[in-house]
């Protein structure tokens, strides 16, 4: 089937890239479970503004085989285009829990809280742990607040040997994801 000039016009405005595909659909957003759950792997999100880095980090915690997202206030929208759009379909695959009280989360968590952070932290490659994993990464710019830092049961840190400082959210967080998921397989 091919689009009239009229429709292809009205498909431009509506979309948000310069060269939409002539594809539309409409759906509703899917609930998460009413509640979360306390005893399964899971990503934390603490104040992650970008909707790229957003959609990526869904996309590689349902690539590592993760069930559940944990959006604190401050996050973008999950359900945002661009969001979507980075994250390539692992919103179907996430339970995905938007404004959630993070601290209040980790109190009741049945598994491992673990932080990436630089300060009294140990390498990523030496962490020991076992069990259930929630994954707590920050916002882009000030990284995990002090308080959900200080609650984290382990405290990682990535070796960087190069000449940066640090790494963006997204590949801390694939670093991170698949060395547990490397741990699992062996």
């Amino acid at each position: 089937m091919s689009l009239t000039v009229r429709e292809l016009l009205a498909m431009r405005d509506l979309g948000l890239v310069e060269s939409p595909s002539g594809l539309l659909a409409l759906a509703r957003i899917p609930s998460a479970n009413l509640t979360v759950n306390h005893e399964i792997d899971a990503i934390l999100l603490d104040g992650v503004q970008d909707p790229g880095n957003l959609g990526t980090l869904l996309r590689t915690a349902a690539a590592a085989g993760i069930k559940q997202a944990l959006l604190a206030p401050g996050c973008a929208a999950a359900w945002s285009p661009k969001v979507l759009r980075a994250g390539q379909g692992a919103h179907f695959a996430l339970a995905i829990h938007e404004e959630i009280d993070l601290a209040g989360f980790m109190a009741n968590y049945r598994g491992t809280t673990a932080v990436t952070t630089l300060a009294d932290a140990t390498l990523l490659y030496e962490a020991k742990w076992d069990g259930p994993l929630a994954w707590i990464f920050g916002s882009e710019g000030q990284g995990v607040r002090p308080e959900l830092i200080a609650a984290a049961q382990l405290k990682i840190r990535i070796p960087m040997p190069g000449a940066v400082e640090s790494l963006n959210v997204a590949a801390a967080a694939a670093v991170c994801l698949f060395e547990m998921v490397r741990r699992r397989l062996v």
